[in-house]
């Protein structure tokens, strides 16, 4: 590992003489992207030179210990077992930061919410986790866009697909994925039993042509009059659009936006994320199915948590967390939820790495 290191803290210096040069300096494009590479490099320089210094003082005690001077020999027990326990937890440090980035996680998102089991319930929380989301990105200050809705009249969807665009989206959300389920009595219920209904969550990278190739001869696309509320406009012509892929079958349509070309441009980047997050779901399932992932299986059909009000509680089944801040988790803070899924993930490769 020292070697690695030692390799990593040169690549880190030289970029650091790079940036004070003057032709990377009036290259704002070349600045940008050594900066990029330098800001990730720093973590992991920043330990590494402590886990060198570690080790040089390792081996300034064994060989004290090896001389003939008691009084220092025991001075130098004492501290080496000091260094040998920071070692260890640099090491562990160490292993995280140097773990392969997930190349999508700094893309935008495309995030997709659909009411599931439980009619006008379900339709209801997929609303309450279309505000969640809302919440977390404006902490973050993320821009959010409207793709398509599809509401129903008290105020829940049957369907809502947005845009987000905000640093290292994707690699923050990309674990809410999956089957939500929530337990609570709703307000149409008069008997005060508790209903048990679920929403299914789809969190997209953004795809960008380069990243996806689509074939126009792949595309039938239809249009429509939208429907719903959106005014005359939108209902009296066929501003609508229904793109099929035809190779896969999957389907994609909107009618939020006023023409035919915007809707078609929205449908299309929706198709796009849509087929690059296919490719990395099989990907993450194979990977799963190796290492026996809880985090990271792609599979979007799992039930992965459960929202229950009347206990305040609210659980991750897939590593069996549970907290009791409903509340504030449903008004957008969930950074707790992520992070120890993100170290499930973590500790699940480096599991699979020493097998």
């Amino acid at each position: 590992m020292r070697d690695k290191l030692k390799s990593i803290i040169e690549r880190y210096d030289d970029i650091e003489k790079q940036m004070a040069n003057n032709d990377v300096l009036s290259n704002p494009e070349k600045l940008k992207k050594i900066a990029k590479e330098y800001k990730q490099l720093e973590p992991v320089v920043v330990t590494g030179k402590e886990y060198i210094k570690t080790l040089n003082q390792i081996n300034d005690c064994e060989t004290i210990i090896e001389s003939n001077d008691p009084e220092l020999k025991e001075l130098a027990v004492e501290e080496l077992n000091i260094y040998n326990e920071r070692k260890e937890n640099l090491e562990k440090e160490l292993k995280i930061k140097l773990l392969p980035k997930d190349p999508l996680d700094n893309k935008n998102i495309i995030l997709e919410i659909r009411a599931g089991t439980g009619g006008d319930e379900a339709a209801l929380f997929a609303a309450d986790l279309f505000r969640l989301y809302s919440h977390f990105s404006e902490k973050y200050n993320w821009e959010k866009e409207l793709i398509a809705s599809n509401e129903i009249g008290i105020g829940g969807f049957k369907e809502v697909i947005i845009g987000l665009k905000g640093k290292g989206a994707y690699g923050m959300l990309k674990y809410e994925s999956g089957v939500h389920r929530v337990q609570r009595v709703p307000e149409t219920e008069t008997g005060g039993r508790v209903h048990t209904s679920a929403a299914t969550v789809a969190v997209l990278p953004e795809a960008e042509e380069v990243d996806v190739e689509i074939n126009d001869i792949d595309l039938k696309i239809d249009t429509y009059r939208a429907s719903g509320a959106g005014g005359q406009h939108v209902n009296k012509t066929e501003s609508a659009i229904r793109i099929t892929h035809i190779p896969t079958g999957l389907v994609v349509t909107c009618q939020d936006e006023s023409s035919q070309h915007k809707n078609r441009a929205a449908a299309l980047k929706v198709l796009r994320s849509r087929l690059l997050a296919e490719q990395k779901e099989k990907v993450a399932a194979e990977r799963a199915a190796e290492r026996k992932s809880l985090v990271s299986t792609g599979d979007r059909s799992a039930k992965i948590r459960t929202y229950n009000f009347p206990q305040g509680r609210v659980t991750d089944h897939r590593i069996n967390f549970t907290s009791y801040r409903l509340s504030e988790i449903m008004n957008g803070d969930i950074e707790e939820v992520i992070e120890k899924l993100r170290i499930a993930e973590q500790q699940d490769i480096l599991s699979a790495d020493v097998a």
